[in-house]
């Protein structure tokens, strides 16, 4: 009997520890564990954000992956992240994401407009690429706790961005 119980608790342990390990990360912690936005995370800080995307949202967030920021133009990611231009990055951050969880099987519309954080919206137009402001979707759908990630090729730039 001793040696049942004893089963019956170690497989409940088991079966408790791989439904813990399932669990979803929030945006922040799902960036930062994929190993490929530490530019994006990075920033996130820099911008005080990092509550914001942890929070309940859901959030949709088009992710610039570390390849997306270095094709920048030089010295522009570390004039962005510089404290006295904290409101400029926090405006190209908010760029990237919409309130709302929007999956590509949400997405029906061969071109959608979603609006982002900062206000304006962001085209999305789907035919052999999908295609976001004139970033490609390199990885759909990365499901968060709080939201979805897509990782994009580009940094994106509002209209009006300085040198855009």
């Amino acid at each position: 009997m001793k040696k049942l119980l004893g089963a019956v608790l170690a497989l409940g342990i088991s079966t408790a520890a791989v439904a813990g390990g399932n669990m979803k990360k929030d945006i922040v912690d799902t960036a930062v564990s994929a190993g490929t936005f530490e530019t994006l995370v990075t920033a996130v800080k820099a911008a005080d954000l990092v509550d914001t995307l942890k929070s309940d949202g859901p959030f949709t967030v088009f992710a610039p992956s570390d390849a997306a920021f270095a094709a920048l133009p030089k010295g522009t990611l570390d004039n962005l992240l510089q404290p006295e231009n904290k409101d400029q990055l926090i405006k190209l951050l908010t760029y990237h994401v919409v309130a709302g969880k929007v999956t590509s099987g949400d997405i029906k519309d061969p071109a959608v407009e979603l609006k982002t954080l900062l206000g304006p919206s962001l085209e999305v137009q789907i035919g052999s690429d999908v295609v976001v402001d004139q970033a490609v979707v390199s990885q759909p759908d990365i499901e968060a706790s709080n939201g979805v990630v897509h990782v994009i090729d580009n940094v994106m730039l509002p209209d009006n961005w300085p040198d855009s």
